[in-house]
């Protein structure tokens, strides 16, 4: 072949790969899928609405991401949200008009070490006597001495371990 072809066919390779690379460089990547994340900070328990709530472009989204407002709003969070923060399945929970929060301190302060909110546990007060069953944790404080457990309950297991809790400190057991 002569080299003047040669010399030719190089620049033509030349030419369609610079053009490839532009091509590549310039197509439009894919868009981050929209997820639904907290509009402001929110605080546990809240019955979400469509104020507190908005699509965001998430780049990596966590798994069990909602991605409609829409299926969110009416259900309430299980533990405080900050603005921006994705909302997940695991974070929330149906609301109920009957639901409360009480605030408790435990017998072992070490065992509010072992509770994250959205956990679920049987509060247990003197003589093994179940107070309330499946109570959600809300959120764990440190407060001095120890630390208060926030939990939701009904209303009405929750007047029964309030009233309790200010006699003596519960126990809970972990489900």
């Amino acid at each position: 072949m002569p080299l003047h072809l040669l010399s030719g066919l190089r620049k033509a390779a030349a030419l369609v790969l610079a053009l490839l690379a532009v091509g590549f460089a310039l197509w439009p990547s894919r868009p981050p899928a929209a997820a639904v994340v907290a509009a402001h900070d929110l605080a546990p328990g809240v019955v979400l609405t469509s104020a507190d709530l908005r699509l965001a472009p998430l780049a990596e989204r966590p798994s069990g991401v909602a991605e409609s407002v829409d299926a969110v709003v009416g259900q309430a969070l299980t533990g405080a949200a900050r603005a921006g923060e994705p909302i997940t399945d695991v974070r929330l929970t149906s609301a109920d008009p009957d639901a409360t929060s009480v605030a408790v301190r435990l017998a072992d302060a070490g065992v509010a070490e072992l509770l994250r909110p959205g956990g679920r546990v049987d509060v247990v007060g003197a003589d093994a006597e179940v107070l309330a069953e499946g109570a959600t944790v809300l959120a764990v404080r440190e407060v001095k001495p120890d630390r208060l457990v926030v939990l939701g309950l009904s209303r009405k297991n929750a007047t029964r371990v309030a009233a309790v809790s200010l006699e003596r400190p519960l126990a809970v057991t972990l489900r």
